[in-house]
């Protein structure tokens, strides 16, 4: 099969799963080498941006996902608009702990925080930004949390190592002013939805 023909599988794959697809998976899928399908993946994403179309190839921590194009949130945004879930700062708060200490747990989070993160964790995990990820080797066994790739896609991440590029974990909850470098969230906290 030759590469434009893969590309067309990629797209209608990625398109018809609808979440991120490693490329051991569309290789499996168009039975070819998984080296190659990066190769194709790669150049993908580079010809969408190229074009700044619609749509963008996003890569997520290893795997590919098909992802409306940030320049355009402003109208995609509007189809999301009925059913709008925004971050309060309460859940925003917690969930920059979950993101800078993954895996990490309530009470850890709790420790930090200072006040319950029953509602909070609950509310994360709903929204499909936080994920459980077995248990603490202590007591009690408490759930270890991370977060997803969802999270990722929507804070325009690759992967959560790029979080660690970050001042010390400490700084950034001590409330100290710190820089995540070229990192910046696609809408103001006050108007972001999911």
């Amino acid at each position: 099969m030759e590469n434009t023909e893969l590309e067309k599988v990629f797209e209608a794959a990625l398109f018809a799963a609808g979440e991120a697809l490693t490329p051991g998976q569309l290789a499996q899928i168009a039975e070819t080498d998984a080296a190659r399908a990066k190769a194709v993946l790669s150049k993908m994403e580079a010809d969408y941006k190229a074009q700044n179309r619609g749509i963008i190839l996003f890569e997520l921590d290893g795997a590919y996902q098909m992802c409306s194009n940030p320049l355009y949130y402003p109208f995609v945004g509007r189809l999301r608009a009925a059913a709008a879930r925004t971050l309060t700062p309460a859940l925003l708060e917690t969930l920059a702990i979950i993101a800078y200490k993954q895996p990490v747990t309530k009470p850890q989070i709790e420790e930090i925080r200072g006040v319950n993160a029953d509602h909070a964790v609950n509310r994360l995990m709903e929204y499909g930004l936080i994920t459980e990820k077995g248990r603490l080797d202590a007591p009690g066994k408490p759930i270890l949390f991370v977060t997803t790739r969802e999270f990722l896609r929507h804070y325009g991440l690759n992967s959560a190592e790029q979080l660690r590029g970050a001042e010390h974990t400490e700084t950034v909850l001590s409330g100290e002013e710190t820089s995540v470098g070229e990192f910046e969230p696609p809408l103001p906290l006050d108007q972001q939805s999911f």
